[in-house]
């Protein structure tokens, strides 16, 4: 087992880092080839002590890193016309101009992780690149588009378009009509801590439902965690029945449970994903048409490769993403001190909650994972404060995400415009401010530039803190900027376990 997982290793100080010429020497490697034959239990044995968990880091850094080719699985089956997509969507795409292997638009626009998530810092110049950063304009994601009117063309209703719905008018009006979501890559930086919470917060949310099924019918329960965050309401119905009066928690498909619909999913823009291994899955399909063996068991997009990403391998990611060192704050200083204050006075700090805190300093990893149920199947637990985050009072760990793990209604303006999206096209999860600094541009889409514009943007629940920031006066919005300037991305991250 340990020369296997030696070898790994070695594999990976010799050819990705330092050798140029190491993908040439391979062409006819699969990208994965230095973590295809790990097993679970061997990733899992690492795990167990410092040292091991540093090497398993290392290998979820060669996942994370690597480039996926075709022998890898990359890419999509044939296209069939007609054909309806599977339960997510992906699988036998069309690609761009017919080459086979990219679309770009709908998925298939990257080969490794780290081609999107590439800047540590946009504000030094020239920009500080590493490993598991955030992305430019360049690499945002467009998921689940059916038009993309580019050319803003008119439709006069006469002639069948691919694409058309009613609800979206083709009108010459400057806008490039678009039915799907557009998504700027965010960093991973502390994710860690960000997983904690939500699971804290998902097991804590599933008491109190028991709790209220147990109850007198009429008794109405609040859904608010120890965290300080409220996600509205559960009522007893009588004989174990409970009716919800969710607030930024749960997803619009029909048919869940209660109990699926008491999960806080911290990942994604729109908080779909429970976890950051959740939320690899996905990805690993949509961007990449690589389809993880703990989704499918079998060649499910038909491009003649089994296999193409193995449980093991995305315990070394999961594993990766969860041990990336968390964002800092600088010495705020007088000026930045008093923007501080600002910030909290006229309402921004409602939903970016400065600090929230975990009620243990252990981060339970699980496969297969129960998005209800955090403590089911755990293989796992890292201990947040070896990596980076500072202890409370109570045993957990502190987490200055700025942020509130919730969804927010922010108003027609930021709304997206996806046909069929299992959240509210005017819902996002608040974005967490730590690291904000080195991190433009901004908003889910990247349409502001620079803070100031991020502020203006805000609407919904946010219009009462945007309008509070504007009426402060140039001094002491220029005091808030200078507080928000001070929330930095960490120096140097994961230099700890490059070979």
């Amino acid at each position: 087992m340990w020369r296997k997982v030696v070898m790994a290793v070695s594999v990976l100080a010799m050819g990705i880092f330092s050798a140029p010429g190491w993908g040439q020497d391979a062409l006819e490697e699969p990208g994965h080839a230095a973590t295809a034959d790990l097993t679970q239990q061997e990733v899992v044995a690492l795990m167990q002590d410092p040292e091991g968990l540093q090497q398993a880091r290392t290998l979820g850094l060669l996942v994370f890193t690597t480039p996926f080719n075709t022998l890898d699985g990359h890419g999509d089956g044939d296209y069939i016309f007609g054909e309806p997509p599977n339960e997510f969507g992906f699988g036998a795409r069309p690609t761009a101009q017919g080459n086979g292997q990219f679309l770009r638009v709908g998925g298939l626009d990257a080969q490794s992780c780290n081609e999107c998530h590439v800047f540590v810092s946009h504000r030094t110049l020239p920009p500080t690149l590493g490993i598991a950063g955030v992305g430019g304009a360049a690499t945002s994601a467009f998921p689940g588009p059916s038009l993309f009117d580019v050319a803003d063309s008119a439709d006069d209703r006469v002639f069948y378009m691919p694409g058309h719905v009613p609800d979206l008018p083709l009108d010459p009006d400057g806008e490039a009509d678009y039915n799907g979501r557009l998504i700027n890559p965010p960093f991973l930086f502390g994710g860690g801590g960000v997983e904690l919470l939500g699971k804290e917060m998902t097991q804590f949310l599933q008491g109190l439902l028991e709790l209220a099924r147990n109850s007198p019918a009429g008794v109405e329960i609040p859904l608010a965690t120890p965290h300080g965050v409220s996600f509205g309401s559960v009522t007893s119905l009588g004989g174990g029945d409970v009716e919800l009066d969710l607030e930024g928690i749960g997803l619009l498909e029909e048919g869940l449970s209660e109990e699926e619909q008491l999960v806080v999913r911290p990942f994604g823009r729109k908080g779909e994903n429970f976890s950051m291994r959740d939320f690899d899955r996905g990805a690993m399909m949509f961007h990449f048409g690589i389809q993880p063996v703990e989704v499918f068991d079998f060649d499910q997009d038909d491009d003649g490769v089994d296999d193409e990403i193995t449980v093991a391998e995305m315990t070394a990611l999961h594993t990766f993403d969860v041990t990336n060192p968390r964002p800092v704050m600088e010495p705020l200083g007088f000026e930045a001190s008093l923007g501080f204050a600002k910030f909290t006075l006229i309402g921004c700090a409602y939903c970016h909650r400065p600090e929230l805190w975990t009620s243990t300093r252990n981060l339970p990893l699980a496969h297969p994972e129960v998005p209800e149920d955090p403590t089911a199947n755990v293989y796992a637990e890292i201990d947040l404060v070896e990596v980076g985050f500072t202890p409370n009072l109570f045993g957990g760990v502190r987490v200055p995400l700025f942020a509130d793990l919730k969804r927010h209604d922010m108003g027609d303006d930021l709304a997206e415009s996806c046909e069929g999206c299992p959240i509210s096209n005017r819902e996002f999860t608040t974005a967490r401010l730590w690291g904000i600094a080195d991190t433009n541009p901004y908003l889910h889409d990247g349409r502001a530039t620079t803070l100031y514009e991020a502020i203006s943007m805000h609407g919904g629940e946010a219009e009462g803190a945007k309008n509070a920031f504007l009426a402060l006066s140039e001094t002491n919005r220029l005091r808030v900027i200078k507080f928000l300037r001070k929330l930095r991305t960490p120096e140097n991250p994961n230099e700890d376990i490059l070979p």
